[in-house]
């Protein structure tokens, strides 16, 4: 991938590395469905008039939206229901690592269903490391600490899954002004999610959340939803689904360094190892590298 790509991912990873701590504070006070659904609304809100601002305009026709309804359960109401179910049941160190293995799901699904990006052994070496190295990076409190959560792990491992898929079905909006995918997608997400929230969770029968869970969810909107998802869909325009996803590398990294600098928590040995293999992981799975070393020896 250009530098520049890089650089934006390392950017989305600082806005989706905070994305756990919102959760966690705001699953506390608010039900799942409601949560998720207050999370798609509020980015929609946000991005609606940014989008007709800049003299984009939505699909027109049913046919012009199907697309992406279907992102829209990949890539938001699935995987954002799962997490914050997950989150109920296990901790954020053990969450970030279950979904630092969509790339490892983006790169099967990718050799099953594209013609284009098939799986080869520096690719999966790649991201088996990287999982390793973030695997490293949270200790192993955070994997072994609630081993009893079972059904926190599976439906984290769903989630990741849901990703994957969700990046192969990308692909076909690398056309499409990231700007217009991102706004379509939270607004078939806020859609689908308005009546369930309404008839599951009955949120009127709720107590006002606290400030710390308010502030949280939009950030959660604002911030790792609509701002992250204009960045997201313009790396995959430009470099493909699988490096797009590598950002799931990275964000525990982005979530310890965010909690050293405004928590005060402490950094480990194991972080600063973990994060050493994360970048040995990227280097694997950029090429770059290893495409100078054989230009040199030939």
């Amino acid at each position: 991938m250009p530098l520049t790509q890089w650089l934006l991912l390392i950017f989305l990873s600082i806005l989706w590395g905070g994305m756990f701590l919102f959760v966690n504070i705001a699953v506390q006070e608010v039900p799942v469905l409601t949560l998720v659904f207050i999370r798609v609304f509020l980015a929609a809100v946000a991005l609606v008039p940014f989008l007709y601002a800049k003299r984009l305009r939505l699909p027109a026709t049913f046919k012009a939206w199907q697309p992406f309804i279907v992102l829209a359960f990949l890539n938001n109401i699935v995987p954002f229901v799962l997490i914050a179910r997950a989150q109920e049941e296990i901790a954020i160190g053990l969450a970030s690592v279950l979904q630092a293995t969509t790339p490892l799901f983006g790169v099967l699904l990718s050799h099953v269903f594209t013609t284009d990006e098939k799986m080869t052994p520096r690719r999966l070496a790649g991201v088996l490391i990287g999982v390793v190295g973030v695997a490293v990076l949270v200790g192993p409190e955070a994997l072994f600490g609630r081993s009893n959560n079972l059904l926190g792990m599976i439906l984290m491992l769903g989630a990741a899954c849901s990703y994957g898929g969700a990046g192969v079905w990308s692909r076909r909006f690398q056309d499409t002004p990231p700007l217009t995918t991102s706004t379509g997608l939270l607004v078939c997400s806020t859609v689908v999610l308005f009546p369930l929230a309404l008839g599951i969770d009955q949120p009127w029968r709720l107590a006002m959340p606290s400030g710390a869970a308010i502030a949280s969810i939009i950030s959660l909107a604002l911030l790792s939803t609509a701002l992250a998802y204009i960045v997201f869909f313009r790396i995959m325009a430009v470099s493909g689904p699988t490096n797009t996803w590598l950002v799931t590398l990275l964000n525990p990294i982005s979530a310890i360094a965010l909690g050293a600098m405004v928590l005060g928590e402490v950094l480990l040995p194991r972080h600063i190892a973990g994060a050493l293999i994360i970048a040995s992981a990227l280097i694997v799975l950029d090429g770059r590298i290893f495409r100078m070393l054989r230009l040199r020896t030939q």
